[in-house]
C-alpha cells in the first residue's frame, strides 16, 4: 500500500528551513522514542562521526553525530555520509514495510561518503527487533506506530 504523499505545502515551508531545527528536532524525537533501545546496540564505529539524512522531495537535510547518550544534531557542514530517500521511502524504513537492501539497490536509498560507515549504520538499524522498540516507545507513540504498520503491511496471500 502506497503512504499519502507529503503535503507540497509544508515541503515549500520546510525547504526554506535552515537546517539546524530539523536536526535537533529529529535528533529529539529519535532520543526519546528509540534510543532506549538502539542505545543498546554496538555505535563504536559510528561514535564522533557526522552524517545527513536528506529527505529529497521535501528539500530537508539533517546533520547529525551519534554519541554514547544518543543522535546529536550538528550544523551544516562536511559529513562522513549521506543518506537520500523520498519522505514514503524513509517512512516505510521506519515502519519496517520496505527493505533498506531493496531500496538501495533500486537506487532509492542513496548511500553517499563513507559507504563502509553508511552500511555499518543501517545495518545497526536494521537489526533492531521492531515490536521491542514499539513496546519500549514513550507514551502512545508504539501503539500508533504499530497500528499504521499493521495498517500498511500487505495483505496475507
Amino acid at each position: 500500500m502506497k503512504l499519502p504523499a507529503f503535503p507540497q505545502v509544508f515541503a515549500r515551508v520546510i525547504a526554506r528551513l535552515p537546517a539546524w531545527p530539523p536536526s535537533v528536532a529529529f535528533a529529539a524525537a529519535c532520543n526519546r522514542a528509540a534510543w532506549p533501545t538502539l542505545g543498546e546496540l554496538d555505535w563504536s564505529a559510528a561514535h564522533g562521526k557526522r552524517f545527513r539524512v536528506h529527505v529529497k522531495d521535501v528539500g530537508l537535510s539533517m546533520y547529525l553525530s551519534v554519541h554514547e547518550s544518543g543522535l546529536r544534531p550538528e550544523k551544516t557542514g562536511p559529513v562522513d555520509v549521506t543518506f537520500t530517500a523520498t519522505a514514503e521511502d524513509f517512512a516505510r524504513l521506519s515502519l519496517r514495510l520496505e527493505d533498506p537492501d531493496t531500496l538501495f539497490f533500486n537506487r532509492r536509498l542513496l548511500i553517499e561518503g563513507d559507504t563502509d560507515l553508511g552500511l555499518t549504520l543501517k545495518n545497526l538499524l536494521d537489526a533492531v527487533d521492531w515490536d521491542e522498540l514499539a513496546r519500549r516507545m514513550p507514551l502512545a507513540l508504539g501503539w500508533v506506530a504499530q497500528a499504521a504498520r499493521q495498517r500498511l503491511l500487505p495483505a496475507p496471500t
